[in-house]
């Protein structure tokens, strides 16, 4: 079984580390600073995109002055909720008395549709109360828009190796016990742990969006 790190506050590491881990190859301790690997990320045409949310002043409605964002941090817990009780819903029961990937790489694909939709419907709604806000919320609303666009490939190439990783560990813990069942118990959890790792990654920006909104009062 494997074993995730207790801390939340490390959950995109988490996610990778689970997924190096099912790889054989634990990930390095020492890594670029997120600056130097955002350059090499981003195209001359998204930099620009960016430059532009970054200089352009934003036009904030003299409405704008709202209370305390309670709503929307009531609307993160509910969706958040929404979704880790999907997780423990669990993958259907196969149809057959064979042990095949086919349920879970369902119910993989499955979670993952629901987290993208709700998600990044939920981080929508968080720009737009941002943009609300104040000028400089705005701004910040905006910015998040262009590394979502930006940035959408590559959290696709991670997150895309979720399924792969895992079927890799199914059929491993399959060879590894010929005759025995009782590995799918330990599959399953390991299955859980590396999604609700996923749900926590995926959640991160859309919690600093709502850190964000929390933390500044109207201007």
């Amino acid at each position: 079984m494997l074993h995730g790190s207790p801390s939340p506050g490390v959950a995109g590491s988490e996610l990778t580390r689970l997924l190096a881990c099912f790889a054989g190859a634990p990930p390095a301790d020492v890594r670029p600073a997120f600056a130097e690997r955002l350059g090499h990320w981003l195209k001359w045409t998204d930099a620009s995109l960016l430059s532009a949310a970054l200089s352009t002043p934003p036009t904030v409605p003299a409405r704008s002055r709202a209370a305390a964002p309670l709503a929307e941090a009531a609307d993160f817990q509910r969706v958040r909720a929404t979704l880790e009780a999907s997780l423990a819903a669990g993958p259907r029961a196969a149809t057959s008395g064979a042990i095949d990937f086919a349920p879970y790489r369902r119910h993989c694909i499955d979670q993952q549709q629901a987290m993208e939709g709700a998600i990044g419907a939920l981080r929508q709604r968080l720009r737009d109360a941002l943009a609300r806000r104040s000028s400089a919320l705005a701004r910040l609303a905006a910015i998040d828009a262009v590394m979502d666009q930006t940035l959408a490939a590559r959290e696709r190439g991670l997150l895309g190796l979720v399924l792969l990783r895992l079927q890799s560990h199914f059929e491993q813990l399959q060879r590894a016990a010929p005759g025995d069942t009782a590995w799918v118990a330990t599959f399953g959890d390991d299955m859980d742990r590396v999604l609700r790792a996923e749900l926590a990654h995926r959640l991160l920006p859309a919690q600093g969006l709502l850190d964000a909104l929390n933390n500044q009062p109207p201007t």
